[in-house]
């Protein structure tokens, strides 16, 4: 049996957009699914979740009968739909797996247009407290539950841009709260702190911004890991499992990195 043998599981951002390699949302359907889980994909955009659903029927678990759900999240009655659909479609939720972020636009603060902060904020911090606030009744009649939420390493790290890193410190702070908060409920909230991935979304907006080859961008990537290498999406969704099975039956309030030891370099 599979580690999450049985198991019903929502992951929000499910899709990837165009690019080589792999994103952490389809690597972390695919690896659900081969432990045993029946996943709710959501993505924004139906047809990169409708990949994810493709890739994972090649998997070594098939799609397990996952359906796809497409929703803006920066909604909270579509945030409410996410969850109602999965508990319409399979009954119960036990895994809520939020793989929600964007970096685009962000400045320094002298520079950092509010309509960007408030659209940063929106997607990276607002989504994930409306998506929590919504699966946690479920999760408390059932009395049991994990939630996952992917922040960065940005967020305990310098960064010369202002939006990105606050919000992911956010959502540090707030899982660690859900967790407090709900503990005794039997639901768990985590946090996995990824490093340099290399993902489409992270290697392809640098090649357009800088105009720099893959090969350069990966590069230099690499050199500011001290394990001299990018991780990968999979690496991400090892950690998730993890967190999202029996095995972490008693972790909880967790900040995770998955980072080849970039953290270290804070001294």
């Amino acid at each position: 049996m599979g580690r999450l043998q049985g198991k019903i599981a929502v992951i929000v951002g499910a899709g990837q957009q165009p690019g080589s390699g792999i994103g952490n949302g389809r690597a972390t359907a695919i690896r659900f699914a081969g432990e045993g889980a029946t996943c709710l994909l959501v993505d924004r955009n139906g047809e990169w979740a409708e990949e994810t659903r493709a890739a994972m029927a090649d998997g070594p678990g098939g799609d397990r009968g996952a359906e796809v759900h497409t929703a803006d999240v920066t909604s909270e009655a579509a945030c409410a739909e996410v969850i109602a659909a999965a508990i319409a479609r399979f009954g119960r939720i036990d895994i809520l797996h939020n793989n929600i972020g964007t970096s685009t636009g962000d400045r320094a603060t002298p520079d950092l247009p509010v309509e960007t902060w408030d659209r940063i904020m929106d997607l990276n911090l607002k989504s994930m407290f409306m998506l929590c606030k919504h699966a946690l009744p479920a999760m408390r009649d059932q009395r049991a539950g994990s939630i996952i939420n992917i922040s960065s390493t940005s967020s305990l790290s310098m960064r010369p841009t202002l939006a990105y890193k606050t919000s992911k410190g956010a959502i540090n702070t707030m899982t660690q709260h859900i967790a407090a908060e709900n503990a005794a409920y039997g639901i768990r909230a985590n946090v996995i702190v990824p490093g340099l991935i290399d993902t489409p979304m992270a290697i392809e907006r640098r090649v357009r911004e800088t105009g720099q080859s893959h090969d350069q961008i990966r590069a230099a990537r690499d050199g500011l890991v001290p394990m001299g290498f990018m991780g990968s999406a999979w690496d991400v969704a090892h950690a998730a499992v993890f967190l999202a099975s029996d095995e972490a039956r008693y972790v909880t309030g967790v900040l995770l990195p998955v980072d080849g030891g970039l953290l270290l370099k804070r001294g």
